[in-house]
């Protein structure tokens, strides 16, 4: 399943712009590939990324994966739900697990990412 609203990395996160939020996440084909996941480490409220830098990690009980934001801007929630249940990945990776949310620098960046189309393609869907 691959949302159509979304746009997607090729590392397989992904962010949902509204207006100038953007909510990230990690793809269901991610979640596939990295297997049961035991924990997650969260960005920090406050911190400026851009886009392509490390958010935070993902262990699973076959690697541990970095989380890479698809877009630039300011972390302004975290989803602390994960931190005592990160197996929520795996069961709704594109719904109740998302990772954070950024107040956007730019919210025009995210389309210059993936459409679902292209991401489909991708991973070969």
């Amino acid at each position: 399943m691959v949302p159509k609203n979304f746009r997607y990395t090729k590392e397989h996160e992904w962010v949902a712009v509204e207006g100038g939020t953007g909510t990230v996440g990690i793809t269901d084909f991610a979640q596939q590939q990295l297997g049961d996941i035991v924990y997650v480490e969260l960005p920090e409220v406050g911190r400026s990324v851009i886009a392509g830098e490390t958010l935070g990690t993902i262990e699973s009980v076959k690697a541990v994966s970095e989380i890479y934001s698809p877009v630039g801007g300011t972390v302004s929630e975290v989803n602390g739900a994960l931190a005592d249940s990160p197996e929520k990945l795996n069961h709704d990776p594109h719904g109740s697990a998302w990772i954070c949310r950024l107040t956007l620098s730019d919210p025009a960046e995210a389309g210059g990412l993936l459409d679902a189309a292209a991401y489909e393609a991708l991973i070969g869907k």
